[in-house]
């Protein structure tokens, strides 16, 4: 899939529920705490595990990431990938019931690259702006 981003997997430093995935989410972030309480309502058609890495900073280091990568991008380890920025977002949302239609949208009609766009201009703005609030641990 174009946009995805790759890096190995370190096998054996962390045990994922069969066909699951886990996402790596910035809890100090108040926006990105709602939208992952939308997504954690839902049930997804494959395990989910959720890990808050503003409160469980040494978790990123289990995927070969360092907190300050973590927190600059959203990431979806998805078997033995580690999936970054707007392919992040579409895998996840492949997983959730209604955003399942989102994500086959976005790849029928090829839209990953332009959400890839709108989120790196976000997320340079949301790591900006939360460092600036002194609750910065991304660098």
């Amino acid at each position: 899939m174009a946009g995805r981003s790759r890096v190995n997997h370190q096998s054996g430093r962390t045990t994922l529920r069969a066909n699951g995935l886990r996402v790596l989410y910035d809890g100090g972030c108040p926006l990105c705490r709602r939208e992952i309480a939308i997504y954690r309502r839902l049930r997804p058609r494959r395990p989910v595990d959720w890990v808050d890495i503003d409160a469980n900073p040494q978790a990123p280091s289990r995927y070969g990431l360092t907190v300050t990568q973590a927190m600059t991008r959203f990431h979806v380890i998805d078997g033995e990938q580690v999936v970054t920025g707007a392919a992040a977002f579409v895998t996840l949302w492949s997983a959730l019931p209604v955003w399942r239609h989102l994500a086959a949208v976005v790849r029928a009609l090829r839209l990953l690259p332009v959400l890839e766009l709108g989120y790196a201009w976000f997320a340079r703005r949301r790591l900006r702006r939360r460092c600036t609030e002194e609750s910065c641990r991304a660098g």
